[in-house]
């Protein structure tokens, strides 16, 4: 029997295990594959020993104030898997939390495989030190990232990104207004507020009043809102009672996707729904916001280095959405910004062109791939 250990944090990264999951029992019949993960996963049969959601925090204060309960569950993970020896442990993005765990596994002999690559090309780029020393092997999502983590020394397979095998090249915005019951001539802007509860609470306010903005620019505006779970999506509500009672929308969960797929524009947080809608061909517009001590640290660091905090933008290597950080992120702008798309046929087709591209390099058949990779490493250890 091969046993493997497994470790993922938030919605993104339930999604990549699935996929790696199902790619790894096709190439081997007995296999057992336990950790942490979330619903995805464990319809794959991954045995979870935490809820997903206990490891998934964010920001130096919203991680700090977790810190004992992080540490601690890591310590007991440590523990769990040294004792009980998997051929393999696979840490999956959450690299603060991962490689740390990843680090200590190697030390005692267990082979590692960190699958997504930290933002060291962007942020805290010594970590790549940590990395080369904690992984056997990294499985990068981005074609970009190769040549720096190979320039460091770091062991690492291009394996193109699961979502790019997932979305088909094109897709039919007819047929998910079908789906949904709306109509082929509304303006439909999606609004994807985040997948934490933390960002849930730093943007939906802003968010509902950009949306309120927009219905007064054209009263034909709809709104799609998908929520990924329950739990965002009471927070959402409350947040909704309390500013924008009126506002007309279509609230969904689960179903970012087919609510990309309805829009003709996207409003969105940073993150993982960004690539989402550049894979849908969808233009977007991108605000975020951390807790102002969370940002004042990294400004006034200087911890970022690079142009762009959107997913979609760095991946295309110019700026296909426009992005409001912190004090920018203010409705006006967004609503200004949102408009320039729904009343720029062209601008949108320049964008649309962009994401074909990108989906082309990323479209890698890729949790096959990984899977592979992995094999290749517990047959031959390389």
């Amino acid at each position: 029997m091969i046993k493997i250990g497994i470790l993922a944090n938030e919605p993104s990264g339930d999604q990549l295990g699935a996929g790696l999951i199902q790619a790894l029992r096709a190439r081997y019949d007995d296999i057992q594959i336990e950790g942490v993960g979330g619903p995805l996963m464990e319809q794959q049969g991954c045995k979870s020993l935490y809820p997903m959601d206990r490891l998934s925090v964010m920001g130096f204060t919203e991680v700090f104030k977790h810190l004992p309960e992080l540490l601690a569950i890591r310590r007991r993970l440590a523990h769990h898997f040294i004792n009980t020896r998997p051929d393999l442990f696979i840490g999956i993005d959450a690299p603060d939390f991962n490689i740390g765990l990843e680090h200590r596994l190697k030390k005692v002999g267990i082979p590692t495989v960190h699958y997504v690559s930290p933002t060291v090309w962007a942020w805290r780029p010594k970590r790549v030190n940590k990395i080369r020393r904690s992984v056997d092997l990294l499985l990068s999502i981005f074609p970009f990232e190769v040549d720096f983590l190979t320039k460091h020394r770091v062991p690492v397979c291009y394996v193109g990104h699961p979502l790019a095998d997932e979305i088909p090249l094109e897709n039919s915005r007819t047929e998910a207004r079908e789906q949904l019951g709306i109509g082929p001539q509304e303006r439909v802007i999606a609004i994807l507020p985040g997948s934490r509860v933390s960002e849930i609470k730093a943007l939906s306010e802003t968010f509902l009043a950009a949306a309120r903005l927009c219905r007064e620019r054209d009263e034909e505006c709809s709104f799609l809102v998908p929520l990924v779970n329950e739990r965002t999506r009471s927070e959402f509500q409350t947040i909704r009672q309390t500013f924008a009672p009126e506002l007309p929308l279509m609230l969904l969960t689960g179903q970012s996707r087919i609510a990309m797929q309805a829009a003709d524009v996207v409003l969105t947080a940073s993150g993982t729904a960004t690539l989402e809608a550049l894979l849908f061909k969808r233009p977007m517009v991108v605000a975020y916001r951390l807790s102002p001590v969370t940002f004042w640290l990294a400004r006034g660091l200087n911890l970022v280095k690079t142009p762009y905090i959107a997913m979609a933008n760095l991946v295309a290597g110019e700026q296909i959405a426009p992005e409001f950080i912190q004090h920018q992120a203010t409705p006006a702008a967004l609503c200004d910004a949102l408009f320039d798309f729904l009343d720029s046929p062209e601008r949108v087709a320049a964008v649309q062109k962009v994401c074909v591209r990108v989906h082309q390099e990323l479209q890698q058949d890729s949790s096959r791939r990984a899977a592979e990779a992995i094999v290749r490493l517990l047959e031959n250890g390389s």
